[in-house]
């Protein structure tokens, strides 16, 4: 019984002591708060404190897309770009013009399809021409009278005849040679063109990297030159051209 009494005091004295110290806590709080009250600076809405903004997940996935959109959509500097050689290359190889398109050298394209087209119109006009005269070369030749596409080609009032036939044939057969010569020339020289512009788009686009600044300079200027291992003053020294180059 001695045991229980003591027990149930010492339990009592520890919730005094507890309720004591929560009253002097609580005491000390509230005089904090009228103190903060009458403070003229202080402001009630301070003791507001504002719930963390909370968005759905697709909202943020979206504003994510938004910026880094934004970021990979900022402008290009011109000033300090520079073309790749290969692409340039494939580009000219794949499509004549487009290695000078992408080395945004666009005064060049229209010597270049000025070219092309020049080749084609002499190509077609050629070919037309190589086998109207093989008709013709081929109507002479034969026995058939229906056939006489030959005097197109003739001057008013001349006809062929017995007598100056060969020379017609001769005439028609070396016009056919010619027109298609000439038609296999343009071919070549539309096919050099197009080298032309698959080198030039390659060079260029290699020689963009080329310093070309005010600090390289070539010096060239008269000098004397001597033997230094010879210490004889009365040796005559030569006389040549000196190049400094400065870079």
């Amino acid at each position: 019984m001695t045991n229980q009494r003591q027990t149930v005091k010492q339990t009592a004295a520890n919730i005094l002591r507890v309720t004591i110290a929560a009253a002097v806590m609580l005491i000390a709080a509230t005089g904090e708060g009228h103190a903060q009250t009458s403070d003229p600076s202080y402001d009630d809405d301070s003791l507001f404190v504002a719930p963390p903004l909370i968005m759905p997940q697709e909202d943020s996935i979206a504003i994510a897309v938004v910026a880094d959109t934004t970021t990979h959509k900022a402008k290009r500097d011109w000033s300090t770009w520079r073309p790749n050689p290969k692409r340039a290359l494939w580009l000219a190889l794949v499509l004549p013009g487009a290695g000078q398109i992408y080395n945004r050298k666009y005064w060049k394209l229209p010597i270049f399809y000025g070219g092309f087209l020049g080749c084609a119109y002499a190509i077609s006009w050629n070919n037309r021409m190589f086998r109207d005269y093989a008709k013709a070369y081929m109507d002479i030749s034969d026995n058939d009278p229906n056939t006489q596409s030959y005097n197109t080609f003739l001057h008013l009032g001349n006809t062929v005849t017995e007598a100056n036939k060969k020379r017609y044939q001769e005439l028609f057969r070396k016009r056919k040679d010619r027109f298609r010569r000439y038609r296999d020339l343009s071919c070549f020289i539309m096919i050099g063109v197009y080298a032309l512009s698959v080198v030039d788009a390659y060079v260029d686009a290699s020689l963009s990297e080329f310093d070309i600044s005010d600090d390289l300079s070539l010096r060239v200027a008269p000098a004397v030159f001597s033997d230094q291992s010879q210490r004889n003053s009365m040796k005559p020294s030569g006389l040549g051209l000196g190049c400094n180059l400065t870079f």
